[in-house]
């Protein structure tokens, strides 16, 4: 690699991870608040907030590399053009094809991680997302075990209050109050846990060793039972189906079923690294300004042209799962059609498709 080549290279990269490190930190402001709300409304387990937030995070590397990327080496070479270092450049006779040479390391290492990450690593991560809430749905019934807090037990008419909570979920110290209509119920027992039916569906609360007062406030009538062991019956929980969201199907399952969904997923995943091929051939001639017109000229017009990508992409997918495009175009009308776009901005950068100016007061016999 020449000195010019690694100096763009060294100077694309650094761009490029700065601006990848600030935008993965506002997804991860705009990530974290978001888990806090699902693990204060009891949608997330409060131990597993990080974890889901680094799950999360995995899925949407997939979106937020390639635009950082675009960024990133537009951010760059408008910095040397604004600089006339790029004019210099191309003084010396280093053209397109240099920077293209220069920045293709990095473009193959990131579109092979990119490659990875949506065909597998990203799948994973929302498997994982979806085993914790359907373990928290098969758990929530007893809400969030805390001592010396009120739960609803099953329903709202029914309350318990546990002194102690170990780390195996059984409750010490308990006091329960149900209502029945007019009729109140109150329990109070040395010992409680939530115990599952062996179908995995039914479930119940046993308290062991305690009393239970059953009658109507404001009456004598009151009943007094001691127990050794008392069964409360729990709503059932929902059975585990096993049915795995799209975005969470291993590319196994979807290379062997060629439903619709699938395919159109299948074609998503693929479309991850051409899409980072695509920006990279069209960031490029995107970057280029007037000396001294500053980095950030056409950073607008890149954001926009991302985002016709993107939303052509998520318009194929939603074609191509209604069966309105063939499976066998798939996305790839997409990326063809962008990097159309991409070659034809290089072409006219190059001045290649400028076209001839006659002089004047030669006709076109004469021209020929």
């Amino acid at each position: 690699m020449t000195i010019l080549r690694r100096y763009i290279f060294r100077e694309t990269f650094q761009v490029w991870l700065v601006v990848t490190l600030v935008l993965l930190a506002i997804l991860l402001s705009n990530q974290f608040a978001r888990v806090l709300g699902d693990a204060a409304s009891n949608r997330v387990p409060r131990d597993a907030v990080l974890q889901v937030m680094g799950l999360t995070t995995l899925n949407y590397l997939t979106i937020l590399v390639p635009v950082a990327f675009l960024l990133g080496v537009m951010l760059a070479l408008g910095r040397l053009y604004r600089d006339s270092e790029m004019a210099a450049m191309m003084a010396c006779g280093v053209g397109y094809s240099t920077i293209y040479r220069a920045i293709l390391p990095m473009v193959g290492v990131i579109a092979a991680l990119l490659a990875w990450l949506s065909l597998e690593l990203a799948p994973w991560a929302v498997r994982e997302v979806q085993a914790i809430e359907v373990e928290l749905q098969r758990t929530a019934t007893l809400g969030v075990l805390e001592p010396g807090r009120f739960i609803t037990l099953g329903d709202p008419d029914t309350v318990l209050y546990a002194e102690q909570v170990s780390a195996d979920g059984v409750l010490g110290n308990l006091f329960i109050q149900r209502l029945r209509g007019d009729r109140i119920e109150v329990l109070l027992a040395a010992s409680g846990e939530r115990v599952m039916g062996a179908d995995g569906v039914s479930q119940s609360f046993v308290l062991r060793q305690g009393r239970r007062y059953e009658g109507v406030p404001g009456r004598r009538d009151f009943r007094l039972i001691e127990f050794e062991e008392h069964g409360i019956p729990l709503p059932g929980v929902p059975a585990a189906t096993g049915e795995l969201r799209v975005e969470a199907r291993s590319l196994s399952d979807l290379l062997a079923d060629s439903s619709r969904e699938n395919t159109a997923e299948l074609h998503w995943r693929m479309g991850v690294p051409i899409t980072l091929l695509v920006v990279a051939v069209l960031a490029v001639p995107l970057s280029r300004s007037q000396p001294r017109a500053g980095r950030f000229g056409r950073v607008g017009l890149g954001i926009l042209v991302y985002l016709v990508y993107t939303n052509l992409l998520t318009a194929g997918r939603l074609w191509l799962e209604r069966g309105e495009v063939p499976a066998w175009l798939g996305l790839w009308w997409v990326h063809a059609l962008v990097l159309s776009l991409a070659v034809y901005l290089l072409l006219r950068e190059q001045g290649l498709l400028r076209r001839r100016v006659q002089p004047p007061g030669v006709t076109a016999g004469q021209a020929a």
